[in-house]
């Protein structure tokens, strides 16, 4: 694969520079991490049109985009490849898909960059690194063969492209899911929803499942995070009729998007797609640029859940605060009630979906990517990220 050679050819490179060029901006050094990209075309005037997110940046020769990690040369976009700014074997759950492969590990990697600019990003480090000169975190180059065999090694069973945006590190994220799908792994998105039809299409063949960050419903406080709510909402629907497994997360901020009314937009929006997809709200805290509001309590997320049940919700999960929010961190049976997986935190206490994907007690089907074989848990302790040695 020709991406995949200049990535060698890069690290081979890197090993071999001069101690004079140490001295290079950390987007001098990500331009050399970086390949041809797939999703743009050519446009009048010499111009190209990237497509990876609801930006569609228009760019002339020399210019980069708004995520400021792909950009125009010599008459093609080039798009950032061949390294990790992070990697990490943890819970799935801690994405959080709670309907995929319950009580297992993801591999999962990200790059630098964003196209969204939140004040209270917690993953500013990364999302923000060629924006905010205090942000920016090593890089690490690697291979796909060498993410995947991470994965094996450490017993993940899926590998999730997360930490920064991924919409626009996507071929990165495809040569990676290439070949994770040899080996059998279970493949997915944890994004900020900023998509078009175009990434879209491009990532459906690799992935099952896909995590939206609902963030406002009001286009107002949407553009001040650098999107639209419109793009969002877009995503939400084009990712649900893709057959893509859909989870969407809600940060509730004291204050800024808690309101009940917009808490109620929210669940009646997302009822309107599916009455089936997982609605996690989470607890906020002052980060990055926004240390006004103060932390989000169990009681604001409570409130948040039960107006997203009282709404239609079948699935709705209150996170980021174990022990602490009751019964709203498990699944139940939207048939009969009865608890078919019960958390806390990111550890799987009891798992009883049935190897066809349903209630054990009256037989209804829950939605969501089940194991198929009996599961084994191991409820001693708490799960925790582990470090991954590429």
């Amino acid at each position: 694969m020709k991406a995949t050679r200049e990535a060698e050819t890069l690290k081979e490179e890197e090993s071999r520079r001069p101690a004079g060029v140490a001295d290079e901006t950390l987007a001098d050094l990500l331009d050399r991490y970086t390949v041809r990209g797939e999703l743009w075309r050519a446009e009048e005037g010499g111009r190209i049109r990237c497509v990876a997110c609801g930006h569609r940046c228009l760019l002339p020769p020399g210019r980069r985009g708004i995520c400021k990690v792909r950009f125009h040369r010599d008459g093609e976009l080039r798009v950032p490849f061949g390294y990790v700014a992070g990697v990490a074997s943890d819970p799935i759950e801690k994405k959080p898909f709670f309907h995929v492969l319950p009580g297992t590990d993801a591999l999962t990697f990200g790059m630098l960059g964003c196209d969204f600019h939140c004040s209270y990003c917690q993953n500013w480090i990364t999302s923000q690194a060629l924006r905010d000169p205090a942000a920016g975190a090593p890089i690490q180059p690697v291979t796909p063969e060498q993410l995947v065999s991470a994965a094996v090694r450490t017993g993940a069973r899926s590998v999730i492209s997360s930490y920064n945006e991924p919409l626009i590190t996507a071929e990165w994220a495809v040569a990676v899911f290439r070949k994770a799908r040899e080996r059998d792994l279970l493949c997915g998105f944890v994004s900020n929803g900023n998509a078009t039809p175009e990434a879209l299409d491009y990532l459906q063949p690799w992935i099952r499942c896909y995590k939206v960050d609902l963030k406002t419903f009001d286009d107002r406080r949407y553009r001040s995070l650098g999107g639209t709510l419109a793009h969002v909402l877009d995503t939400i629907r084009a990712v649900h009729a893709r057959g893509l497994w859909l989870e969407v997360v809600t940060l509730v901020v004291p204050g800024w998007n808690d309101s009940t009314e917009e808490l109620r937009d929210i669940a009646r929006f997302l009822v309107s797609v599916s009455p089936d997809i997982p609605w996690h709200v989470t607890a906020f805290h002052p980060d990055y640029q926004m240390t006004g509001p103060r932390a989000t309590t169990a009681a604001d997320l409570i409130r948040a859940a039960e107006i997203g049940a009282a709404e239609g919700l079948h699935f709705v999960y209150a996170g980021n605060l174990p022990g602490r929010v009751g019964p709203w961190e498990d699944t139940r049976c939207p048939g009969c009630g009865h608890t078919v997986v019960a958390r806390t935190g990111y550890v799987v206490e009891r798992y009883e979906v049935t190897s066809e994907g349903a209630c054990p007690k009256c037989g209804q089907r829950i939605p969501g990517i089940w194991h198929k074989e009996p599961v084994e848990l191991s409820v001693s302790g708490w799960r925790l990220p582990r470090p991954v040695q590429l």
